[in-house]
Formats: structure tokens, C-alpha cells, sequence
């Protein structure tokens, strides 16, 4: 079955970079776009980045445009989001999503805060 499982999350200082990881199992990984999702308390779920099947060519939302980089491995059916200059404004739950299909993961949450 489809499995989508995000890391990396945890509690880093303003101005601090994470990693995010998202291991990909279930699907033809290197066959499908990847997008990355952000819920932060009490707002909508928001698109941070996007990335296609061959990742050369990528999408960032006008929040973290500049300070986030997606990308991903096809030999390791993973995609991850570089997050580097955060602000407390990037507290929230991160997902990964398979562009065209209905499965999330569990998510990985950022906590921004001093």
C-alpha cells in the first residue's frame, strides 16, 4: 500500500535551518510529482513547494520562496524540504503529498521558537 512517511521535524530557534524528510513506499515514486504542505494552528493547510517526477523543476510558495529548497532521490523513493532561515510564522505541521494522488502522511511538526 502507499506509504508516506515524514521526518525531521522538532524545535529550532529563529533564523535555524531543519531538514525534512519524506520516504516514499507503495507507488512508482520516480513517476510522480511531490509536493510538500504546511498546517500551521488555526489556518489552512498552505503548499510550500512542489517538485516534479524528474526533479527539474520545482515550485515555492511566495512564504518561503528564497529560504526553502525541495528536493528529492529517486534511487531513494524520498523527497526532502531544506528549510533554513525560519521565523516563528513557519510553526506548523509538515506534510508530503503525491501530486494527482489522495495520500498524505502522518507529518512531521516545527516548532520555531526561542
Amino acid at each position: 500500500q502507499v506509504q508516506l512517511v515524514e521526518s525531521g521535524g522538532g524545535l529550532v530557534q529563529p533564523g535555524g535551518s531543519l531538514r525534512l524528510s519524506c520516504a516514499a513506499s507503495g507507488f512508482a515514486f520516480s513517476s510522480y510529482a511531490m509536493r510538500w504542505f504546511r498546517q500551521a494552528p488555526r489556518k489552512e493547510r498552505e503548499l510550500v513547494a512542489r517538485i516534479s517526477s524528474s526533479g527539474t523543476t520545482t515550485y515555492y510558495g511566495d512564504s518561503v520562496e528564497g529560504r526553502f529548497t525541495v528536493s528529492r532521490d529517486n534511487n531513494k523513493n524520498a523527497t526532502y524540504l531544506q528549510m533554513n532561515s525560519l521565523s516563528t510564522d513557519d510553526t506548523a505541521v509538515n506534510y508530503c503529498n503525491i501530486l494527482g494522488l489522495g495520500y498524505w502522511g502522518q507529518g512531521t511538526r516545527v516548532t520555531v521558537s526561542s
